[in-house]
Formats: structure tokens, sequence, C-alpha cells
């Protein structure tokens, strides 16, 4: 995993052995153990990484008009029974121009005010709540509905 993985040398002292794992990948979920010998102490702790990922298609660039699928997929091994999506922070209702089907999130028609903060929750059999965030980006214009625009002769435009 390297060069992702790091260990605080720093924090060792005073007795903190985290791992950190920066960018966090699917295959990182599992079962971590941490074993730590001093003198004739060993101490070990497990923890269960769970990864969720969310996964546009096409790839970035997003074209403005062009149809696109959000996906959300979570490590996690209950069985899923809700999922919702939120676009900044405003729940996303089923309608012709979002459709939700099996974990993902299409929208049809994507305009520039689709951009910005998507989150993806995940509720789960066993009541685990689970979410994560994608900041989309959309090629486009943002300007004028009407493409006639009228300035003031000598003013700028």
């Amino acid at each position: 995993m390297r060069p992702r993985v790091s260990v605080q040398d720093s924090a060792l002292l005073s007795g903190n052995f985290s791992l950190r794992i920066d960018p966090v990948r699917s295959e990182d979920a599992g079962l971590y153990e941490a074993l730590v010998a001093y003198n004739t102490l060993i101490q070990s702790c497990q923890v269960e990484l769970g990864v969720i990922t969310v996964t546009l298609s096409p790839p970035s660039p997003v074209i403005e008009n062009e149809p696109l699928l959000l996906s959300c997929n979570s490590s996690h091994q209950a069985s899923l029974v809700e999922m919702c999506w939120f676009h900044n922070g405003h729940l996303v209702p089923t309608s012709r121009t979002f459709c939700s089907l099996h974990g993902a999130l299409s929208i049809l028609r994507p305009a520039m005010s689709d951009a910005g903060s998507w989150r993806c929750q995940l509720r789960y059999s066993d009541n685990e709540i689970i979410s994560t965030t994608y900041h989309l980006q959309i090629l486009g214009f943002d300007g004028p509905t009407n493409p006639v625009v009228y300035a003031a002769a000598g003013s700028a435009a």
C-alpha cells in the first residue's frame, strides 16, 4: 500500500499507533490489526475498515445535457434497505429528470444547476447508515437563457 500509508512516528511515544491511508481505495476494505510490543507486554487491536464509493459514468468531464449515472457502492455486508441522494443538502425526489436505479442515480439532461455536492446515503438491514459525498462538475454555459443581450451605448457588456 505504499506510499499511501503512514504512521505518525512522533505520536508513537504517546501511545498513538494510528495508521493513515490516503487516499482510501475500494480494495482497502477489510480487517486491520495492530500489534505493539513493549518490553514483555504485547498489545493488539483490530479495526474493520468499510469503504463507500461513488463513481461517475461516463467519467469526468460531464457535459451539459449529456446523460450521466452516479453509482454508490459500499463494502458493508448487510442487505441494502434504502438509498437516498441529496444535492447541496436537499433530498432529491425521483422524477423524469432524476431516476434512481439499483444503487445509481441517472440524470438524463444534466444542467449547470446540477453541479455541486451530491451525497449518497445508504441504510442497511442492521440499521447501519453510511454516506459519502461526491463533488460533480459540469461543463457548459451558465449565462442568460435568452441569447440576446442588450447593453447601453458607452457601457461595458
